[in-house]
Order: C-alpha cells, then sequence, then structure tokens
C-alpha cells in the first residue's frame, strides 16, 4: 500500500499518513480519494471507524486532548497531543477513527444491565468528583439494579452482588467487614455479626459479608431446643443472659425458632414422657431460681410429659413402677435417715442404712432417700425340695424343705459347697448303679446342666442300696436304705465309697455315693503256685450279699460301711486262702480236682468235714456264697504252649475223623443225583422230539396258508389300482378344463381394467396439458401487464410515436 499513489478510502474508513519532511502523522478519513506525495508513506490499508452501537461503550487508551468544540489539540508541529498513559470511556456515539497514538485498549463492548435484587461492587481507583458524591481512591460502594452501569476509567468493578431470598422460617447471617450502618439504620463495628429475619429478597451492604443462612428449629409439643449463650446479651429486652448460660425454648415460647448470634445451639431436646406405670429420677434438677441444685434428686411418677432442662439428667432411664404380687416382695434400703407412715399410720423412723421390706400386693415407687436393693419372690417347693438360706446377721444356715418361703430381708440363698468327687456323683443323668467306674461316665453327662447350688442336695438311693451322710455339725452320722430319697442338711455331707475294681482288682476304680446290699458278684483273676511249681492264672467269680439284722439300729446299720473297700479286702482274703490250698496240690490233682480244691479252701470245712455253703466277714457283713472257676490259664509259656499242643493234637484227630465221614457221605450223595439227571435228560430228549414233530406240522400249514393269501391280496390289488388310475385320469381332464376357463376369465379382465386405465391416463394428461397452456396464457398476460405498468403510460406512448417522429426528421 506504500507504493501506490492513489488511495481510496470509503465511507467510514480512516488512514494514517505520515510525513516524511516533518515526520508527522496525520489521520485522513473516507469517502474521498487520496493522492500520496513523493514525501509521504501510508502507515496501512484503509480500516473502519470504530462503530459503538447503542447499548455499547469503548476504552481508548492514551486519548487525544480537545477543546470545548470537541476539537482535537495539535502541537506547534501540528501532531495531535495525547494523554499519554490515560484512558478514555467512550459511548455511543457516530463512527470515530483514532488518531495517530490512540489505540483501542477494550473494542465495543456491551454495557452491564443490573437487574432488580442485584447489585455491582465498584471500588474507586483514583479520586473524582460526580454530581453530588465524591470519591476517593479506595472507596468502596453499590451500585443497586435495576440499572445500566456506565462505566468509568476511575472506578473497577469488583463482582457483582446477588440478593439472598429469605424464605418463612429462615434468617440470614452477615458480619460487618468494616465499620459500617445496616439497611436497619444501626451502626456495626468491624467483624459483628448479626441476623436479618425479614422474609424477603435483602441485598447486603458494600460492608456486609453474608455467612449463611440459618434455618430455623422447628418446635412441637414433643420437641424442645437446648441453647447456650456465647457471650453476654439481653434477650427479649430484659432478660439477660450471660456467657455459659443455658435455657429451654419450647413451643409455647415459639413453634419456629431462629438462634441468634450469641447463642448455641446445643441439641434438639426430646420429650420425656411417662406412663401410669412409670417413673423416674432426674438428677441436679433445676430450682425455682432457676439454677441446678446440684447433688439433689427429684422423684416424677407418670402419667407425665416433661423436658429435662439443661444440667439435669435421668438416674437410669425411665423406670418401670415396682408391681408387686402377693408372692413377691421388695428389700429396701436407707440411704438417710426420714420418717414414714405404716400401713396402720404409726410413724416410723428409718437411719441410714436401715433395711426392711414391704410385700404385695400392691405398687410402689421408692423416693430418692431409699434403694431399691432387690426383688424377692416366694420360691415355691415341692415336700422333696428345699433351699438353703442364710441369716446375715447371725450367720445361721438352715434349709427350708415342703414349703414356699420368700427370703426376707435379712437373709439370703447360700450356695452349698460339695466336693469335686460328689458333685461328678450327683451329676444329673449319671445312674448310682451303672455309672460307678471312675472315668467311664456317660458321654452325655458333660451336656447337662449344672447343679443348683442353693437346692437342698438330694439323692435317690436305689432300691437294695444304702447311703450313709456324716453331720459335721453334730458329729453324727446316719444311714439311709433304699429305696428312699436323701436330702442333706446344711451341715451333711455324702460318704464317698471308693471301692476296689477291674481285673485284676485295683483300689479305687469304682466311686460311688451308695452301697449295693447285693446279692452282686464280682470277678478277679488270681495267681497261684502247686507243689510242682506249676504257675497258674485263675479268673474267679464270687457270688456276695449283705446281711444286716435290724436296720433301725444304727449301729448295726452302719456296720456295713465299717470296711471302705470290702471287695479289695475281701478278694484279698479269698485270694490268699486259695494261694494257700494250692500250694501243697500238685499239677495234675488240681486239674482233676480244680472245683472241690478251691471251695473246701474258700468256704473251709464245719465239724462234720463238709464243706461250708458261704463265708461270712463279721466286721461288715459281707457274706459270700459261691465261687465260680471260669478260666484256668498257666503262666509259664512253656507249659501254656505244651497245653496248646495237646488240645490241638485232640481237635485234629476228632476233626479228620467227622471229615473222612462227611467225604463219604457226599460221595454217595453225589451217585445218586447223577442217576437221576441222567434219567431226567433222556425223558426230556423224547418231550423235546414230540414237540419238534408237531412245530414241523404247524409251519407246513402256516405255508400253505400264507401262499394262497398272498395271491388273492396281489389280485384285488391290481384291480383296485386299475380302478383307481381309471377315476384319477378322469379327474385330471376335469380339472385341465375348469383351470383353462379360469385363466380365459382372468386375461379378458385383465385387458379390459388396463384399456380403462389407459383410457383414463390418456384423459388426465389431456387435462393437465389443458390447465398448462391456461396457466402459460395467464402468466403471459401478466406479464405484458406488468411490462407496461412498468413503463407507464408515457413511455409506451413515447416509444409508440418514437418511429413516425425520425421518420418526420
Amino acid at each position: 500500500m506504500g507504493d501506490e499513489k492513489i488511495i481510496r478510502i470509503a465511507p467510514y474508513h480512516y488512514i494514517h499518513v505520515l510525513d516524511h519532511n516533518t515526520n508527522v502523522a496525520r489521520v485522513e478519513t473516507g469517502p474521498k480519494t487520496y493522492i500520496r506525495q513523493d514525501h509521504e508513506r501510508v502507515l496501512f490499508d484503509p480500516v473502519s471507524m470504530v462503530t459503538l452501537p447503542l447499548g455499547h461503550f469503548c476504552l481508548v487508551v492514551s486519548p487525544v486532548l480537545r477543546d470545548e468544540a470537541l476539537r482535537p489539540l495539535t502541537d506547534q508541529f501540528g501532531q495531535v497531543r495525547l494523554r499519554h498513559g490515560d484512558q478514555e470511556v467512550r459511548l455511543h456515539q457516530d463512527p470515530f477513527p483514532l488518531y495517530p497514538g490512540e489505540r483501542l485498549g477494550q473494542p465495543a463492548t456491551p454495557l452491564q444491565v443490573v437487574k432488580p435484587n442485584t447489585a455491582l461492587h465498584l471500588q474507586a481507583q483514583l479520586d473524582y468528583e460526580e454530581t453530588a458524591d465524591k470519591h476517593l481512591a479506595g472507596d468502596e460502594w453499590l451500585f443497586e439494579g435495576p440499572g445500566t452501569y456506565i462505566p468509568r476509567k476511575e472506578v473497577t468493578v469488583l463482582r457483582t452482588i446477588e440478593a439472598t431470598v429469605i424464605r418463612q422460617n429462615q434468617a440470614i447471617r452477615l458480619r460487618a467487614r468494616k465499620e459500617t450502618k445496616s439497611r436497619d439504620g444501626q451502626d456495626r463495628v468491624t467483624g459483628e455479626e448479626w441476623l436479618v429475619r425479614k422474609v424477603g429478597a435483602y441485598l447486603p451492604g458494600v460492608y456486609e459479608e453474608v455467612l449463611h443462612i440459618v434455618d430455623a428449629y422447628i418446635l412441637t409439643e414433643k420437641r424442645a431446643l437446648h441453647l447456650r449463650a456465647v457471650q453476654t446479651f439481653v434477650e427479649g429486652g430484659d432478660r439477660q443472659r450471660r456467657t455459659g448460660e443455658e435455657w429451654l425454648v419450647t413451643m409455647a415460647e415459639e413453634e419456629a425458632y431462629v438462634p441468634g448470634v450469641q447463642e448455641e445451639v446445643v441439641g434438639v431436646v426430646d420429650i420425656t414422657t411417662l406412663g401410669a406405670g412409670q417413673y423416674c429420677v432426674v438428677l441436679d434438677p433445676v430450682g425455682t431460681d432457676g439454677k441446678n441444685q446440684l447433688g439433689q434428686k427429684l422423684v416424677i411418677k407418670g402419667e407425665k410429659s416433661f423436658f429435662l432442662r439443661p444440667g439435669e439428667r435421668l438416674e437410669a432411664g425411665i423406670q418401670e413402677t415396682h408391681v408387686l404380687s402377693e408372692e413377691e416382695g421388695l428389700v429396701l434400703r436407707a440411704i438417710e435417715g426420714f420418717e414414714e407412715k405404716d400401713p396402720e399410720g404409726e410413724v416410723i423412723a428409718r437411719k441410714p442404712g436401715d433395711r426392711w421390706m414391704i410385700r404385695g400386693p400392691q405398687d410402689y415407687v421408692p423416693p430418692v432417700v431409699v434403694e431399691v436393693l432387690s426383688l424377692r419372690r416366694a420360691i415355691p417347693l415341692d415336700q422333696n425340695e428345699g433351699i438353703y438360706v442364710r441369716d446375715i446377721k447371725t450367720g445361721k444356715v438352715r434349709s427350708v424343705i415342703g414349703q414356699s418361703y420368700m427370703l426376707t430381708q435379712d437373709e439370703e440363698l447360700w450356695a452349698k459347697p460339695l466336693p469335686a468327687s460328689v458333685e461328678e456323683l450327683l451329676a444329673p443323668g449319671k445312674d448310682p448303679v451303672l455309672d460307678r467306674t471312675v472315668g467311664a461316665g456317660r458321654a452325655e453327662e458333660s451336656e447337662q446342666a449344672g447343679r443348683d447350688p442353693t437346692r437342698v442336695v438330694t439323692f435317690r438311693v436305689p432300691h437294695n442300696a444304702a447311703v450313709q451322710v456324716y453331720n459335721y455339725s453334730k458329729k453324727t452320722a446316719r444311714v439311709v436304705f433304699g429305696p428312699e430319697l436323701v436330702m442333706l442338711d446344711a451341715a451333711e455331707q455324702f460318704t464317698v465309697l471308693s471301692l476296689s475294681g477291674g481285673r485284676p482288682k485295683t483300689p479305687g476304680r469304682v466311686r460311688s455315693l451308695c452301697l449295693l446290699l447285693g446279692p452282686d458278684f464280682c470277678t478277679d483273676l488270681i495267681v497261684i503256685e502247686t507243689a510242682d511249681h506249676a504257675r497258674l492264672q485263675l479268673q474267679l467269680s464270687y457270688n456276695w450279699h449283705f446281711e444286716v439284722e435290724d436296720r433301725d439300729v444304727p449301729r448295726e446299720a452302719a456296720r456295713v460301711f465299717s470296711v471302705l473297700d470290702f471287695v479289695g479286702d475281701s478278694c484279698k482274703a479269698i485270694a490268699s486262702r486259695i494261694r494257700g490250698a494250692v500250694a501243697s496240690v500238685q499239677f495234675d490233682d488240681f486239674h482233676k480236682n480244680s472245683a472241690r480244691i478251691i471251695r473246701s479252701a474258700v468256704f473251709g470245712f464245719d465239724a462234720e468235714l463238709r464243706v461250708r455253703e458261704r463265708l461270712e466277714f463279721p466286721q461288715n457283713g459281707l457274706v459270700v456264697t459261691s465261687v465260680d472257676i471260669q478260666s484256668v490259664e498257666p503262666v509259664d509259656q512253656r507249659t501254656r504252649d505244651a497245653l496248646q499242643r495237646s488240645v490241638q493234637l485232640a481237635i485234629e484227630i476228632t476233626t479228620n475223623s467227622q471229615e473222612a465221614a462227611a467225604r463219604h457221605e457226599a460221595e454217595r450223595l453225589e451217585q445218586e443225583a447223577k442217576g437221576r439227571l441222567e434219567r431226567q435228560r433222556i425223558v426230556d430228549q423224547a418231550e423235546a422230539e414230540k414237540a419238534r414233530k408237531e412245530l414241523l406240522e404247524l409251519e407246513a400249514e402256516s405255508a400253505a396258508v400264507e401262499s394262497r393269501g398272498a395271491a388273492r391280496a396281489e389280485a384285488e390289488a391290481r384291480g383296485e389300482a386299475a380302478r383307481i388310475e381309471g377315476e384319477g385320469a378322469v379327474r385330471q381332464a376335469k380339472l385341465k378344463a375348469q383351470a383353462l376357463d379360469i385363466e380365459t376369465e382372468a386375461e379378458l379382465s385383465r385387458l379390459i381394467k388396463a384399456r380403462e386405465k389407459e383410457l383414463e391416463y390418456v384423459a388426465e394428461q389431456n387435462r393437465l396439458e389443458l390447465e398448462k397452456a391456461e396457466g402459460l396464457s395467464q402468466v403471459e398476460a401478466r406479464r405484458f401487464e406488468g411490462t407496461v405498468r412498468a413503463l407507464g403510460a408515457d413511455t409506451v406512448r413515447a416509444i409508440a410515436l418514437a418511429g413516425p417522429e425520425l421518420q418526420v426528421g
């Protein structure tokens, strides 16, 4: 563009021209054709002027200085004067060019429209004065809508503030950023907070900060609000609340409560409701002065509903009123000294620590000075049941049996201790007769529930058995014969029997509470040695029983328990007798006369040298009535092997003879079976030949019948096939004729419809051609009419006269 001489500048365009002689740039605006001189240079191609539509503005940096007539000022060189570093806001006006040195800091921008309930937060960057106000640099203020904000170079828009909508049961919490005056006309200091409760839109001031929206707490008949003062203030104009003070707000005061800035919500308190049979104990209740009575208690009975005030709490929650029946009672203890009236109206003085008991039927709510220790119920007892009761004052223990009993205030149940061995023998499900061996108890006894130690210990003595019970308080013993039920007193214990058991007998293998009186038996293994030093092991079984002359005599009854291990003692005594007798006998004699030798050794001889029938132990009345030799085995291995070989040889001889006899009998039976089998085979062959002959005759007859039937069926089939074939040919001819008729009629119908459609098509085509010709004629007529109208009557007349006039000239 700098080389072109002629520059055409369109309307509302401009260029900058630099004069090299003066080194001054100027503006040339259009519309014009500019002829560039040799000492001039065009700095840029023509550009559009700055256009500001209605409602727009722009920002010009380093604007020109203007006089009162708004003409640009120039210096002595003809250069336009600029306000360097300054800015100028220009609003809607005619398009204007930018002078040399000016530049567009912000292009055309729509003016900001401030809506209702909205404001612009403005800040002055420079001091300036408006029509009525003077603003210093740093001042802040609001431009509230509705309106259109006209920007200024001295003012910066910090942010847009929208109004906060306060709904019903809401408030907004504000804080002052600087000392200011709120919209309600009150002076606010920096950092001060307050609430605005008025329903509607609230636009915060320039120095007001919206912290958050505070929702109201909805209070009902069952909910209250627990508040605490965070600083001292005056509530309601007359009541002063000190810092840390707590109080309740209920529905009676306000249904919807918005806590203030000086108040802190501790929590929502639910109502405490007591039913007809309920009560509660309130700790530290609030007195008439509104303060908590620390250390005090208050009993509140139902039916009643109330709120726990700040500082109050329930001692044990809501408690049920003690409803006592005839078989129940309460043990009470006085915490403090007080006086009360008994049912007869007499005044009773209670001292701290006193215990007493009230009985039903009644309902009872303990006062604050009374402590409920326990609830006592009458314990129903059968005639064979009982409990141990101890007097807590004297320590004396007694048993109560066979009646319903309620413990008094000075009594308690006493747990009777028993040795572990007795506990094991008294375990539920343990049979006193079958479960006597140590470590051989029934598997299910570990699953049984334990014994109640406060119940009287009972034991059912089996039939023909005895149990000894010793009273450690009276130093006496008693024996109970079965069948009977033993019930121990508080000072009594069972005598545990520890008997020998197993084979050979081992001490302590059998443990029991009851002594079986027999008759019974026991088995033992003893080792003897004959005169010729043959060592033998005998397995013997003894029948025994106890004889008690008078069971009602305590000394006679206690005699059966005088020997602790009667089984071990008796077996040892009998074994010693047998060893002594066998030691003087040879092995062959003993082998032949073992029963006689052992019986005579055990029972002895009477005066007539006859073997006695029984052996008596006078210490405890034990009587052995018989001895049974169950087995005799040599102890020495060589003797045992020789005896075993002789026995085996005898068994083999007997076995061989029996096998030979059985073999001969089997051969005889086999020959007889073979003869019967051969005869039966011949009979079966004859029967088979007869059946074969009958089968062949039947097959011949069947073949003849089959051939006749096949020939007849074939002839009938051929005749039927010929008949069916003829009928099919006739039917086929008829169907072909019908098909030909149908095809002819269908073709005729198609031709008729085709001719009809062709005629309709030709008629429609003619109609459309006619409409097209009419339309073209109308279009031509309208075109001609429009041409004539456009030319006008004078023009048509001039055209018509143009020929003749030219010819005349």
